[in-house]
């Protein structure tokens, strides 16, 4: 498991360079654009289009949008929803990856329990490392990781996803609200009244 990820390392940093992943998703773009149109990819490419268009026509009733910022708009959105849909598909192979891992494990299947165990334990340890010093010499360690680590009614030492979920959300909103009104009262752009109007002709929709 170490030697492949020694050799996979820098693959994932060229995968993970902005850039690439650009190339990537363009090359996808033009790839679907070249099927034919009773193909699979055709069909999908046809699908991409029309919700690009339906976007660039959503973004035309509420702006005025002329054939240069169309344009950009058309290759951005298109470029933006191949993009969502990769990282989508990425995140449902890891979970799936990560499903398959827990499985081998769990049952030693081809006798890489202990690989796995291993490696687990070493990002385990890594994450653990930071919060055991900051631990004070008087508090036992076992008390001190039942207290805020890992209690010892075995319930995480977080909130509920949901809760979490709604937390966060007020925060970005608050945030969002204060600099909107900053941007409103101490700078020429008057984001709050485009907000304004955009929310009146989304209502007059």
């Amino acid at each position: 498991m170490g030697v492949i990820k020694l050799f996979a390392a820098p693959i994932r940093s060229v995968v993970r360079f902005p850039l690439f992943q650009l190339l990537v998703v363009i090359a996808i773009i033009l790839f679907l654009q070249a099927a034919d149109d009773a193909s699979v990819p055709g069909r999908i490419f046809a699908g991409l289009d029309k919700l690009t268009d339906a976007s660039v026509q959503f973004v035309s009733a509420l702006i005025t949008v002329k054939s240069f910022t169309r344009s950009w708009l058309v290759t951005g959105f298109m470029i933006a929803y191949v993009y969502l849909a990769c990282l989508l598909i990425l995140f449902l192979l890891r979970l799936a990856f990560g499903f398959a891992t827990d499985v081998v494990g769990r049952h030693n299947i081809l006798w890489l329990r202990r690989s796995i165990a291993r490696e687990r334990g070493i990002v385990a340890y890594r994450a653990w490392e930071p919060f055991e010093r900051i631990r004070p010499e008087h508090i036992p360690q076992q008390e001190w990781e039942e207290t805020y680590a890992w209690p010892a009614d075995n319930r995480p030492p977080y909130l509920p996803l949901s809760q979490r979920i709604l937390r966060a959300t007020i925060i970005y909103v608050v945030v969002i609200v204060v600099v909107v009104a900053a941007l409103q009262l101490f700078t020429p752009f008057p984001v709050a009244t485009w907000l304004g109007d955009i929310g009146k002709k989304l209502i007059g929709q």
